[in-house]
């Protein structure tokens, strides 16, 4: 892990990723299995190719967001025309699969131990705390995927989802309207993810951290982390 020795941290607040951080999640794993099961739900309605096909370009719509309006009407007003079905008919059927089916992909991630010690420490310690997944999912699915890492449970002052999120990764409003909420500047903030999409936050002056997983792929274009270690190093830096 790389920091100083004697520099107290400069951060308040601590953003955490979600999948591949708190959670062991490969998404190149995930996605399968979920656009699997959903196109199934509603295979009587729409081929699942075509289905997946006009989900995938709504999510492209999404974390394209310029802030005009949340993740979730810009999905809407991409995906529902698409499709050719209204929203009243298809929004059930969805409701139905994050109910029912989503649940068990639990199975395709892991729980890591250390990954409540981290979350309660920075709580312990007076730190503000947001989850700052990617926006692309509803609350439920969010709240689900906390609840298979084991921190659910904690008073969070943010968790990102396409509802409340007008952005996404890597852009810099996304991190931003996270600062907005949580009352503290980029600069007093912490991103620690395992993504590029995560140290993307450099460029808004916030302090990051990058816990590598199977799904750190970093180039010349990603900023250089401020930190790198695994999440018992997060501990130790917080309890400096």
């Amino acid at each position: 892990m790389s920091l100083s020795l004697h520099a107290p941290p400069p951060f308040r607040a601590i953003l955490f990723d979600l999948d591949g951080t708190l959670l062991d999640s490969n998404m190149d794993v995930f996605l399968p299995h979920y656009l699997r099961l959903l196109s199934a739900r509603v295979s009587h309605i729409l081929p699942p190719k075509e289905f997946i096909a006009h989900l995938l370009a709504a999510t492209d719509a999404m974390v394209a967001n310029d802030g005009r309006a949340t993740n979730e009407a810009v999905f809407a007003a991409a995906f529902f025309p698409l499709a050719g079905h209204p929203r009243a008919e298809l929004e059930p059927i969805f409701r139905e699969f994050y109910a029912r089916d989503f649940p068990t992909l639990a199975q395709h991630t892991r729980r890591k131990p250390e990954a409540r010690r981290v979350v309660q420490r920075a709580f312990d310690l007076g730190y503000a705390v947001a989850i700052a997944t990617h926006p692309v999912f509803p609350a439920t699915a969010v709240q689900q995927r906390l609840a298979w890492a084991d921190v659910a449970d904690f008073p969070y002052r943010w968790i990102t989802t396409y509802e409340n999120s007008r952005s996404a990764k890597p852009h810099r409003r996304y991190f931003q309207e996270i600062c907005a909420q949580i009352g503290h500047a980029p600069e007093q903030c912490l991103m620690v993810g395992d993504e590029a999409m995560d140290m993307a936050a450099a460029a808004t002056g916030m302090t990051t951290f990058l816990a590598p997983s199977a799904s750190t792929r970093l180039d010349d274009a990603t900023p250089e982390p401020t930190h790198r270690g695994t999440l018992t190093d997060l501990v130790a830096l917080l309890e400096r």
